[in-house]
């Protein structure tokens, strides 16, 4: 049985994977974090997430549980998320990340941990997104260069704070490596006014920020003639909460080292 502890759970995603690991067979909730101050700290953690009294306390501070769960679950913000990072790799607990947003400085200074503890880092834990990963893959090596421009679109809701996606950015760093591009060169984020016609090789992405959506991915093959589509769309959280409960079973098995949820699926 994997002990799992989950940072933030008052939040919206924290609620949701309490909710998730209390629903899967395999795992245990063993605790949960609230932020440094919280006046939320102390509650029963199945009462914030509305599943009822569980008799665990909400802590405002990771060391207080520190003996209790074998996986933590973060889903939060980069800057939390690299301090959980190294609390992890010091008391020597593994952790799944769902963390998006993260700059290049600080995808570096996560890279830096895989020798130090057993991580999950994907942009989306989705089995349905990750599996759609594999079908870009297979899309893109069999299109090749011939003549499909290439688009993402993707949308979520209007509190997400950054763009695109991490999913969408996910989708078409496989599109470019399976193309033998560089994303960094040939991903096009903005166009504005007289910007001219897109360049053969070019991987354009467009967002959009609305209401509620929980989260919706589109790639697009196009040429003259015909369109392929690849559509991802999640209605609830829950999809990536389960996903990320499963993560967490697995790489509660696993030695140091970063991996995926293409490695947990064993899609690669």
């Amino acid at each position: 049985m994997t002990r799992i502890a989950i940072v933030g759970v008052a939040g919206r995603m924290g609620r949701t994977l309490v909710n998730a690991v209390e629903q899967d067979a395999e795992a245990t909730l063993a605790g949960g974090s609230v932020a440094p101050g919280s006046s939320l700290a102390g509650a029963d953690i199945g009462e914030l997430a509305g599943v009822g009294k569980r008799g665990l306390q909400a802590v405002d501070s990771l060391a207080a549980i520190v003996d209790d769960f074998d996986v933590l679950i973060d889903f939060t913000t980069p800057q939390v998320t690299l301090a959980n990072l190294a609390f992890c790799a010091e008391h020597g607990k593994a952790i799944v990340i769902g963390t998006t947003g993260l700059s290049d400085d600080e995808l570096t200074t996560l890279d830096g941990y895989r020798n130090r503890v057993a991580m999950v880092f994907a942009p989306n834990m989705s089995v349905g997104v990750n599996l759609t990963l594999k079908l870009l893959e297979t899309a893109a090596k069999a299109l090749g260069d011939e003549g499909y421009d290439i688009e993402v679109v993707e949308a979520h809701h209007r509190h997400k704070v950054d763009a695109p996606s991490g999913t969408a950015l996910k989708m078409g760093e496989v599109v470019a490596e399976s193309l033998g591009r560089n994303l960094k060169e040939h991903g096009v984020f903005e166009r504005v006014g007289q910007c001219g016609p897109r360049s053969d090789k070019e991987i354009g992405f467009a967002t959009l920020r609305a209401g509620d959506i929980v989260g919706e991915h589109t790639v697009m093959f196009a040429t003259e003639g015909e369109r392929i589509e690849i559509t991802h769309k999640a209605s609830s959280r829950m999809t990536f909460a389960k996903g990320a409960v499963r993560a967490a079973r697995w790489v509660a098995e696993r030695d140091q080292g970063r991996y995926d949820m293409q490695d947990v699926l064993a899609l690669r």
